[in-house]
């Protein structure tokens, strides 16, 4: 039986299965950035690294302004490798995939709450110590009762330890708890190994997912689109699916 679920956020709820170098990359091809797709996700991986390392982003920051932080570092990688991206786009790029996100939570908004009707929800995710306040800048906070950021525990994904703080918020035993997250390697893999069950958000993928048979075995649903949540959980907790108001 379902007695609880376990949210990952970033590309899960606020890209709906698409991974942030993808849509990042999109932009930069749209304003014509000119650089090439392998230093662009050389750039996206320092720059992650540098917001994880450096006390770049304060509690009070918008999803915007991690943003314009998380380019400024890939600009700045760029720039040091010999490229030369024109400063200007870096407010434009910033502000539509800060839509993009806030159009995306809106969609995802419904599910939340009806699901949030039925089980206890905690979001668990690898973010930069401000995921309170983009959590309720866009709307959604109150349909978690804990958030578990990464930032704030000391605990990484993959790292199952971040899940473990999971299931101890929700005060449930593995086998009652759902993970539902859009990396197999971050989110599926350590959901696992602590014994949880899984749903994976497989969208357009950016790292290495594994495509074989045994490894999709394991998983107890895949899905493409966040919106397929209530049905494919009344499915495995054998039960009728709820509807979702829009």
């Amino acid at each position: 039986m379902i007695k609880g679920l376990l949210f990952d956020y970033g590309g899960t709820i606020d890209t709906n299965g698409l991974h942030w170098g993808g849509v990042l990359w999109s932009h930069y091809q749209r304003y014509g950035i000119p650089v090439d797709q392998p230093a662009f996700a050389r750039a996206y991986a320092f720059g992650e690294r540098s917001l994880a390392i450096n006390p770049l982003v304060k509690p009070t920051h918008s999803f915007y302004e991690v943003l314009l932080l998380k380019i400024e570092q890939q600009f700045q990688y760029l720039t040091d490798n010999g490229f030369k991206p024109d400063s200007g786009a870096i407010e434009t790029i910033a502000f539509d995939c800060s839509e993009f996100a806030r159009q995306t939570v809106a969609q995802a908004k419904p599910v939340l709450a009806a699901l949030a009707n039925q089980y206890p929800l905690v979001m668990v995710s690898n973010f930069y110590g401000n995921l309170n306040t983009v959590l309720d800048d866009f709307g959604i906070r109150s349909c978690f009762q804990t958030v578990i950021e990464s930032a704030v525990v000391g605990i990484r994904k993959p790292d199952p330890g971040i899940y473990r703080l999971g299931l101890a918020a929700l005060q449930l035993p593995a086998e009652n708890a759902v993970v539902i997250g859009d990396s197999y390697t971050k989110d599926i893999q350590p959901a696992l190994t602590i014994g949880c069950r899984t749903i994976w958000l497989n969208g357009a993928g950016w790292e290495d997912t594994p495509r074989n048979s045994e490894s999709i075995s394991v998983v107890d649903a895949e899905i493409t689109d966040f919106a397929r949540l209530p049905e494919v959980l009344a499915r495995l907790d054998g039960k009728a699916a709820q509807p979702v108001a829009h």
